[in-house]
């Protein structure tokens, strides 16, 4: 069955046409880095959502979810997810290995701010950080995902 509509939008031009530009605010709201009010809001973090792209070109999201603070900010540039038991598919980590690129959407619960992180991923092992991704003693099962080099943050609010 072919849907037709009256029109689809193909041009970024027209795109804009149809849509007021951003706001100054809402512009500004893109920086570099994880900055200190990045890093509390992952710190009160208890949910994200990881995007990655796999070797077919589909998108997968892999939702990931620990006490808050469960994501580790390491610098202003780096992140340590880790990856704790699930269904053993590594969907995620698959996808890195074809295609770096990620996206982390945080969310708190009840709390209409979200944060968004991009950047390139890699898988790591290195012992001191799962001792310190550690809940109730466990520590991650395999690898954590890192989103490092220039990541992209934007805070979002409802």
């Amino acid at each position: 069955m072919d849907v037709r509509f009256e029109e689809e939008i193909r041009t970024h031009r027209r795109l804009r046409e149809l849509s007021r530009h951003p706001s100054q605010r809402a512009s500004n709201k893109i920086i570099s880095y994880v900055d200190d009010i990045c890093r509390r809001y992952i710190a009160a973090c208890p949910f994200v959502v990881v995007a990655s792209r796999g070797s077919d070109g589909r998108i997968d999201i892999s939702p990931k979810g620990d006490p808050p603070g469960f994501v580790a900010v390491l610098d202003e540039k780096t992140l340590a997810v880790p990856d704790r038991p699930g269904n053993h598919r590594l969907d995620t980590f698959e996808n890195l290995l074809s295609h770096p690129e990620v996206g982390l959407f945080f969310m708190i619960p009840g709390n209409g701010d979200t944060l968004r992180v991009s950047g390139k991923g890699r898988i790591v092992r290195d012992s001191a950080l799962q001792a310190q991704l550690a809940i109730n003693g466990k520590s991650p099962t395999s690898s954590s995902s890192l989103p490092s080099k220039k990541p992209s943050c934007t805070a979002r609010s409802a």
